[in-house]
């Protein structure tokens, strides 16, 4: 027999990380429209983000130690089904449970949140396990349809919202639950390659492999939360800190964020080499724009700096997966799901915590007393501490990847002492 086509099961990869994207862009967009008609507060707000994450975080980890006793083909159709079945839940909430809607909204998020952990596990090494000449620069378009994903949804949900209101937005929703449908499809008549299921890659010593895993899996736990909660707080921000209005918001916001997260993926597919030192350029970006947005004065200037912030964690996820494999060849799919766990973690925690400090700063009495002097509501000084804080994410990452360059270095140093050892054997 010949080698399998993956032409078509490529693309399908690439459409269902497209198509999966509504579940982590539409919910931000809604956070003020549950407050104002359901009275959801932003902490409950963070915490389905938190939920999300903390489900997919269980998948990562369940694949991380059982992902040998899985049917990889079989999970890979059922997953955008799940998806599609989450959303619908979502949307149906306020019929469903009446008065308790947020119980509703919880439980779709569960249920799409199982579909993006097997995402998150099953499409990047798929994607690597497919024969080709540039898999780095695969990876990268990977995760850069992600953000593409994020722009057409926002882009439609915008025009949506302006023609029909956002006490509609269940309907949307129900359009975007059908979309996966089309994977589902795709992945059942397209092959399936097959994927390393042990933990195990070539590389370093068992010891020196553990803790070289385990720095990367930081690295992206400090990636996956400096994207995150900007991703999830930029339209929030830019309706509440910065008083746009809800469309210009989240075009200026929210669509513009993803414009410059696909764009500086795009760019790294077509020129990408060097990840380390992307890496941490990419760090040093995100704290310079973190600080910016939250103490800025200027709110066009703030507003810059967020967009900003998309095109500086554009690599930080991706990028510390090519970061492993180059360190780490032939890596399993439980390394993969150990990955997505630390992501997932670091996604989970900072757009909660961002949100428990907008809610304790907006109530506290020093930031209502310090409202007036500012000109600023104590909502709006609420939000900028809360952008404020979570520069701490950006700024341990850079200390991490300056100490990951020392620690994967020797490697080099190593192989030119080798080198120059069996050189003079030769000479000798």
């Amino acid at each position: 027999m010949g080698t399998p086509n993956y032409g078509r099961t490529k693309r399908t990869c690439y459409y269902t990380y497209l198509a999966m994207s509504s579940v982590f862009s539409l919910p931000p967009m809604l956070f003020v429209t549950f407050k104002e008609l359901y009275g959801i507060s932003y902490t409950l707000s963070g915490t389905l983000v938190l939920v999300n994450f903390v489900t997919q975080l269980c998948i990562d980890l369940i694949f991380t130690f059982f992902s040998k006793h899985f049917n990889i083909g079989k999970t890979v159709k059922i997953m955008p089904l799940l998806t599609s079945a989450g959303l619908l839940l979502y949307a149906l909430s306020p019929l469903l449970f009446g008065e308790h809607v947020y119980a509703g909204l919880l439980a779709g998020t569960v249920l799409f949140s199982v579909s993006s952990g097997l995402s998150e596990v099953l499409l990047s090494p798929m994607i690597a396990a497919i024969p080709s000449d540039n898999p780095d620069r695969d990876m990268s378009r990977l995760h850069s349809l992600y953000a593409y994903g994020v722009l057409t949804v926002v882009v439609i949900s915008t025009v949506y919202f302006k023609l029909f209101g956002t006490e509609n937005w269940q309907y949307l929703t129900v359009f975007l639950a059908l979309l996966p449908i089309f994977s589902f499809v795709m992945f059942s008549v397209s092959p399936i390659p097959e994927m390393n299921i042990s933990e195990h890659g070539g590389g370093k010593t068992e010891s020196g492999r553990r803790l070289g895993l385990a720095l990367c899996v930081i690295c992206i736990f400090l990636g996956g939360a400096t994207e995150n909660a900007m991703t999830n707080w930029v339209s929030g921000f830019a309706e509440s800190a910065l008083k746009l209005p809800k469309a210009a918001g989240d075009i200026l916001g929210m669509a513009l964020f993803a414009v410059l997260l696909g764009l500086g993926r795009t760019l790294y597919t077509k020129y990408g080499k060097n990840i380390s030192r992307v890496l941490l350029l990419g760090m040093c970006g995100s704290v310079v724009c973190y600080l910016t947005a939250g103490l800025s004065p200027n709110a066009a200037v703030s507003l810059i700096a967020c967009v900003m912030t998309g095109f500086c964690t554009s690599m930080l996820w991706p990028g510390t997966l090519i970061l492993m494999e180059e360190k780490f060849p032939r890596i399993g799919v439980a390394a993969y799901a150990l990955m997505a766990a630390g992501g997932d973690f670091g996604g989970s925690v900072a757009p909660q915590a961002l949100g428990i400090i907008v809610d304790k700063v907006t109530e506290s009495g020093w930031a209502a007393e310090l409202a007036p002097r500012l000109s600023l509501t104590a909502e709006q000084i609420g939000m900028k501490t809360g952008i404020v804080f979570t520069a701490v994410f950006p700024i341990l990452g850079v200390l991490l990847l300056l100490y990951m360059r020392k620690y994967f270095s020797p490697d080099k140093k190593r192989a030119a002492r080798i080198s120059g050892v069996k050189a003079t054997e030769k000479t000798v």
